[in-house]
């Protein structure tokens, strides 16, 4: 996770090798475990969009109104976010994001039992009341753990969860869906609800007994590697603090702040109607094909994002040109939608849904380094809770949109272009974006 760069910020004890492999060290811990309760987290948010083949038909909804039901999971996020990022900072992150992962996973399963719109909302509210702080909070803690010319790497190790859960999510749910419809009475998209609930809490019990919540407490690595890496850390915030402050309320306030807010609600926008609408629009150019072919094919999608945030996020930290590397992956998802819209063969409606996952996934790695490169303690945790919790009402505003473009015209053609146009004002913001550049 480290490159020579970080050489200037070494002490007496640590030459650069051992820097590195600290660093590894740390990531080896970490991130694996924050990655797949990420996975588990996408899972849980994420499997409405493949139900929606059956569930709405059976909850005898329209598209706007399950739309606008999906969506309401960030109303919850947006009422708690912020105090549940800043419960995170004081009660440490092993035991509230262990919490978080255990009441998500029992509200996701409890989908399973939703008869009506009005239930649908409830649970959908409650899931986003659940889950709210665990995004932000491990990105906050990331900054805890990773230097920051290290640390844009390090969310996208983390967030290649994005794109890993659709590669794995789509067919599992076609194969659930499937094979399991009318199994003991239920439906296939109420298996999906139940059996997918299952990583989450799984996954919390081991968050709550491995992860460990500061540097100062990671008696896994040596001593002269822990005193370093918490003499790096605590040196960045030094220096955050004296620059831009670490008080709550400024930041809050602060005008760069709600410039990110605005550019993220864009992102939010356009990611949460792709997931949602993403087998929809799969069946739309292979109308032939079964639940678990769509779920195959939705998978590839998925891929590409994820190869994309890899390289992306390597690549931004090499140049530190990061406003950057959030607006050119959203013109090139802009093409995507673009190219999805008008294409006239099933291989290049793939190829454009693709394109566009690639864009849009590229660009989450380097915008959380915006943010934490001038925020800091209080602020810190105060501030990234605010930008994801605000800026995701775009996650409800874009489903919600898409289903009523799709009610009003019977085609999903003028929600791409939507998207697209989106992304494009997206990505003009990103290249103005306010950040700190050393």
């Amino acid at each position: 996770m480290a490159n020579t760069g970080a050489s200037v910020f070494l002490d007496r004890d640590l030459n650069a090798t051992q820097v590195t492999a600290t660093l590894r060290k740390v990531a080896a811990r970490l991130l694996p475990l924050l990655l797949l309760a990420y996975i588990a987290n996408l899972l849980d948010r994420n499997n409405v969009g493949f139900a929606k083949l059956t569930m709405q038909a059976d909850l005898q909804m329209s598209d706007a109104a399950f739309a606008f039901g999906t969506g309401m999971f960030y109303f919850g996020y947006l009422v708690f976010e912020v105090p549940s990022n800043l419960i995170l900072r004081r009660a440490g992150a092993r035991l509230w994001i262990a919490r978080i992962m255990l009441t998500w996973g029992l509200v996701s399963g409890a989908t399973m039992f939703v008869t009506g719109i009005r239930s649908f909302l409830c649970v959908r509210i409650l899931l986003g009341v659940a889950e709210a702080g665990f995004f932000p909070g491990v990105i906050f803690y990331l900054t805890l753990w990773f230097p920051s010319r290290e640390r844009t790497r390090a969310v996208a190790a983390f967030m290649a969860a994005n794109a890993i859960a659709g590669i794995f999510s789509n067919p599992l749910s076609g194969l659930i869906m499937q094979h399991l419809d009318q199994a003991w009475g239920l439906s296939g998209w109420q298996w999906i609800f139940l059996l997918e609930s299952v990583p989450s809490l799984i996954v919390g019990v081991c968050i709550y007994f491995w992860l460990t919540d500061r540097p100062t407490e990671a008696h896994w690595l040596a001593d002269d590697e822990r005193n370093w890496l918490m003499g790096r850390m605590r040196q960045e915030e030094e220096q955050r603090e004296q620059r831009h402050g670490a008080d709550l309320l400024r930041a809050l306030l602060a005008p760069r702040v709600w410039y990110l807010i605005l550019l993220y609600f864009m992102i939010a926008f356009c990611l949460n109607a792709a997931g949602l609408y993403l087998p929809e629009l799969i069946h739309n150019h292979f109308p032939n094909s079964s639940k678990s072919q769509i779920g195959w094919l939705a998978a590839v999608p998925s891929l590409c994002g994820v190869t994309g945030m890899l390289i992306n996020g390597w690549w931004s930290d090499h140049t530190r040109k990061y406003r950057l590397h959030v607006g050119l992956p959203a013109f090139l998802a802009a093409a995507g939608w673009l190219l999805a819209a008008f294409a006239e063969t099933p291989a290049w409606g793939l190829a454009g849904l693709s394109l566009a996952f690639l864009g849009m996934m590229s660009m989450l790695p380097p915008f959380w380094s915006l943010p934490t490169s001038f925020l800091s303690g209080a602020a810190a945790a105060g501030g990234i809770a605010l930008i994801n919790s605000v800026g995701n009402v775009g996650g409800l505003l874009g489903p919600v949109t898409m289903g009523l473009i799709r009610d009003a015209t019977h085609s999903h053609l003028y929600g791409l272009f939507v998207l697209a146009g989106t992304l494009v004002l997206g990505g003009v913001l990103a290249l103005f974006a306010p950040h700190d550049p050393s």
